[in-house]
């Protein structure tokens, strides 16, 4: 996956959250919406990490491509 395609892919994720929140506003997500939500959060934060490592290793002259996306255990237990 290159650079645009991973920002395509997080553009029509971030659409998806947006409506599904955006949906609900004033009431509850049902079960199943509350666990698309996480997915949706997951990926998105895989997604982020994984354009912010290619656009690192392009800047220090390595290939993109060296970057792989990491599990959501991974991404998740970063600290902010």
């Amino acid at each position: 996956m290159d650079d645009e395609q991973i920002i395509d892919r997080i553009n029509r994720l971030a659409r998806e959250e947006r409506r599904l929140e955006e949906a609900h506003v004033g009431e509850g997500l049902t079960p199943p919406e509350e666990v698309r939500l996480r997915q949706l959060e997951r990926t998105l934060d895989q997604l982020w990490d994984l354009l912010r490592r290619r656009r690192a290793l392009r800047s220090s002259g390595r290939s993109p491509d060296d970057a792989t996306l990491r599990t959501g255990d991974t991404v998740e237990g970063y600290l902010q």
